[in-house]
């Protein structure tokens, strides 16, 4: 999350300057005041961070009320409480302040609460007024006060809502800046909670499609493994200190279960070390590169990923391009918000470079880039000839979105189907080791 900061220095001609910025850390403050400071000839005195202060006012009726705000001194609190006639408030420093990324669905009920009232025709500036003050999160309500006011002193929407991109999400940022400039801002709004929500739609398919079973699977092989290790030798045990004959299944058991328990340090470090290599190298820029180009080749699974991000790049494409009309700018956050790298710097580094330095077509350009499926740029160089390529990306997404979401559906009941014929093949086997060991018996005496 991105915290306030405020720098004071002196210039050449030994005037006090000051200026505010947005960090992650005061350390990255930091560097952005140098580069300040060194292409303004600014020698810097002070960086201060702005803290969060709690105050508690007492009203004429004797009620008592409690708020939050955000200054660098407890006297700029003091004056600002005193503007509003709160002459003996009281104040004190927060000790923590912890600024977590709203959830989901708080974002996405500001942006379909947006797109209604909009369409009711109430005015921008009293939506986010009445939607701050009703907020719930302390951290979106933070930013939604923050971004009336800015626009209310007539600041650039982009600018505003691209400061606040931490808080919003990058993409859901880009475009609720884009809609404060354009002159149908429900249209925009609507189409943003569209997008939102088919993403959380399809994050929930791939949980359901792949960690859950995966989860189970896992689960189902530690409860063995520790049958086998822990729970299984103490039983079979006992008919070793008798010298009695176990039967083939059992004696394998105990050897599997020997050779675990004694080797179960090298288990580890074969199973366990290239899969945090693995993940290590895929959270550099080539790996995550090589990762999501494997994704969209691997068998089954990987045309659903492909044509997914496929869907979420047109869907993306049509609204901006609605908004903006403007190809290149609309092709690098469609690229952007794809979820898939590979795809993202075909488009950018191979499609725009393309466009921009040779002046090639987009079709042809996005051709070249080679991350698109035949399909895909069939249809898009029809609408291109016809001049109708924003119908046809909306044609694009829409029968993606219909094909992904019938595919997904069957792929989640195969998939439960085999989960549950694998957990009945290993309760089986189980039952007949445990079924082996109950017929073993000691040799009757005298026989």
């Amino acid at each position: 999350m991105l915290y306030d900061f405020r720098y004071t220095g002196t210039n050449e001609q030994g005037r006090t300057v000051q200026g505010e910025l947005q960090a992650e850390s005061l350390r990255k403050a930091k560097k952005q005041v140098a580069k300040i400071a060194a292409a303004r000839n600014i020698k810097i005195s002070n960086i201060e961070k702005k803290r969060l202060f709690l105050y508690t006012v007492k009203l004429p009726t004797g009620r008592k009320v409690k708020g939050r705000q955000y200054a660098y001194y407890k006297r700029e609190v003091v004056k600002a409480l005193e503007k509003m006639g709160y002459q003996h408030a009281r104040i004190e420093r927060a000790i923590i302040d912890i600024r977590l990324k709203p959830p989901f669905q708080n974002i996405l009920n500001f942006i379909n609460l947006s797109a209604f009232m909009l369409q009711e025709g109430m005015s921008f500036d009293k939506i986010l007024r009445l939607l701050w003050e009703e907020e719930s999160n302390i951290t979106l309500r933070e930013a939604l006060r923050k971004v009336q006011n800015e626009l209310k002193k007539g600041k650039d929407g982009e600018e505003v809502f691209h400061r606040y991109r931490d808080v919003f999400g990058k993409f859901p940022a880009y475009m609720l800046g884009l809609a404060t400039k354009s002159g149908n801002m429900a249209q925009i709004f609507t189409a943003t909670a569209e997008y939102m929500q088919r993403e959380a739609d399809y994050k929930k398919n791939l949980r359901q499609a792949l960690l859950v079973p995966l989860f189970t699977v896992l689960a189902m092989i530690a409860a063995v493994v520790y049958y086998v290790v822990s729970i299984f030798p103490k039983t079979a045990s006992l008919f070793l200190k008798f010298d009695l004959d176990i039967p083939p299944m059992t004696a394998a058991t105990l050897k599997l279960s020997g050779f675990l328990s004694n080797n179960w340090i090298w288990i580890f470090l074969v199973i366990f070390l290239p899969i945090i290599g693995l993940y290590i190298w895929w959270q550099t820029p080539k790996g995550r590169v090589q990762r999501d180009r494997l994704l969209i080749h691997l068998p089954i699974i990987g045309p659903i990923f492909h044509k997914s991000s496929i869907e979420i790049f047109f869907r993306v494409f049509a609204i901006s391009y609605a908004s903006s009309n403007e190809n290149i700018e609309t092709l690098r956050e469609a690229a952007a918000a794809c979820r898939n790298v590979y795809i993202e710097k075909g488009v950018k580094e191979i499609a725009i470079p393309l466009m921009l330095k040779e002046g090639m077509e987009l079709v042809p350009a996005l051709q070249k880039a080679k991350v698109f499926n035949r399909t895909t740029l069939n249809r898009l160089k029809s609408g291109a000839e016809a001049g109708n390529l924003l119908a046809i990306a909306r044609q694009i997404y829409m029968f993606y979105e219909k094909e992904i979401t019938y595919k997904m559906q069957n792929i989640i009941q195969a998939i439960e189907l085999y989960i549950g014929v694998f957990i009945f093949i290993i309760l089986i086997l189980l039952t007949f080791v445990s079924a082996e060991i109950a017929l073993v018996a000691p040799p009757t005496p005298g026989i």
